[in-house]
């Protein structure tokens, strides 16, 4: 008998699937997850799992409020999300979408104290936008500028640059806290209204929802239709090929972190000025982190960040939903979420490469 010691299976790169197939792989990825989740509900609560999943669903959508609250929160996460694209693609790490938020909601919030008594409203809406864009692509500007002139590393600096834009909000919160010594704003121009964002047709969440969309077309068409889209994705392949034919790094690496910061505010005038009406330190909700894993699962594409946005909201509000109906605590819900994302992710694996197992040899007399 002939001995074969080789590997059990090796792992080979697949040649690019058919969208059908990767999807495919895909769908099966989260029935396996579905069904994972149904065992681990039935043998730490003993609750049918059927049950648990009509809750994750009515918590989504079991009534229009809760539907309007899943299309706002979608439309902040995504908005945020197209933010940071751009600069991954470029591979520049971007991990600083949170305290750009931050700086871009504690714009419009200056601009709605400050400046709410002394504009009138047309005027001050627009000075909001002004300003909230312009602070988030400053912020973004400032480690783009250390990465263009001495290669830092963008991780660590856009981290950083979170945690020095929360101190600034924790600051100016207590110098604008309402009554003093109350920790906290509260509502800007409750009574006046000036620097909200109008409503349309009675919807508060209606116009943040049109506004991302319209942001998601036109990320869509900047970064696959033109010139700058196309340097982007040739300075992501390789820094030394797009300075060999003749595009300038430094230039790109800012203009890039200037536009996702300037979205990142973007998504911190809609915060303040269309749904909160206030200012915190935890106004982003984590949103900037959340936004890294929309983006990657997405490929960096816009409009498969739709659902991908979708998908990560619906988990949110469903685990939200059952642990108010079951009583269960919020580490049971991410528990489940967890499952279902690790699939999701570990599909991908899949996709890309391909399991090999060694053929049995045939023995021989």
């Amino acid at each position: 008998m002939n001995n074969h010691n080789g590997p059990l299976f090796h792992i080979s790169k697949r040649k690019n699937l058919l969208w059908y197939q990767a999807w495919a792989i895909r769908g099966a990825a989260i029935l396996l997850a579905l069904i994972v989740c149904a065992a681990v509900t039935t043998l730490l609560t003993g609750e049918n799992p059927l049950s648990v999943y009509a809750t994750i669903f009515r918590g989504a959508f079991g009534t229009t409020r809760k539907v309007w609250i899943l299309l706002q929160n979608m439309s902040i996460l995504l908005c945020i999300s197209l933010a940071v694209t751009p600069a991954f693609r470029m591979r520049f790490w971007n991990i600083g979408a949170e305290g750009q938020v931050l700086v871009g909601s504690l714009a419009t919030a200056a601009c709605m104290i400050c400046l709410g008594d002394k504009l009138p409203n047309w005027a001050l809406i627009l000075t909001m936008i002004a300003c909230s864009i312009l602070a988030g692509a400053i912020w973004g500007l400032i480690p783009a500028f250390f990465k263009a002139k001495w290669n830092t590393n963008e991780t660590l600096f856009t981290l950083m640059m979170n945690y020095v834009a929360t101190q600034l909000v924790a600051y100016f919160v207590i110098i604008w806290e309402v009554p003093k010594g109350a920790g906290k704003i509260g509502i800007i121009n409750q009574n006046s209204m000036a620097g909200w964002l109008p409503q349309i047709g009675g919807q508060k969440y209606l116009l943040n929802v049109l506004v991302v969309a319209v942001v998601t077309v036109l990320v869509y068409i900047y970064l696959n239709y033109t010139k700058h889209g196309y340097e982007i994705s040739v300075v992501g392949e390789s820094e030394r090929t797009a300075r060999y034919v003749g595009i300038k790094v430094g230039r790109v690496i800012l203009r890039t972190m200037a536009l996702s910061g300037a979205l990142c505010g973007l998504a911190g005038l809609l915060l303040v000025g269309g749904t909160d009406h206030t200012v915190t330190t935890t106004i982003a909700g984590g949103r900037g982190f959340t936004a890294v894993m929309v983006s990657w699962l997405a490929k960096f594409d816009p409009l498969v960040m739709i659902f991908t946005t979708f998908l990560l909201v619906f988990l949110d509000r469903g685990a939200g939903e059952i642990s108010t109906v079951f009583g269960f605590n919020q580490s049971f819900a991410d528990i489940l979420t967890g499952i279902i994302l690790f699939f999701i992710i570990g599909s991908e694996f899949f996709i890309r490469y391909k399991l090999s197992f060694r053929k049995k040899a045939n023995k021989e007399e």
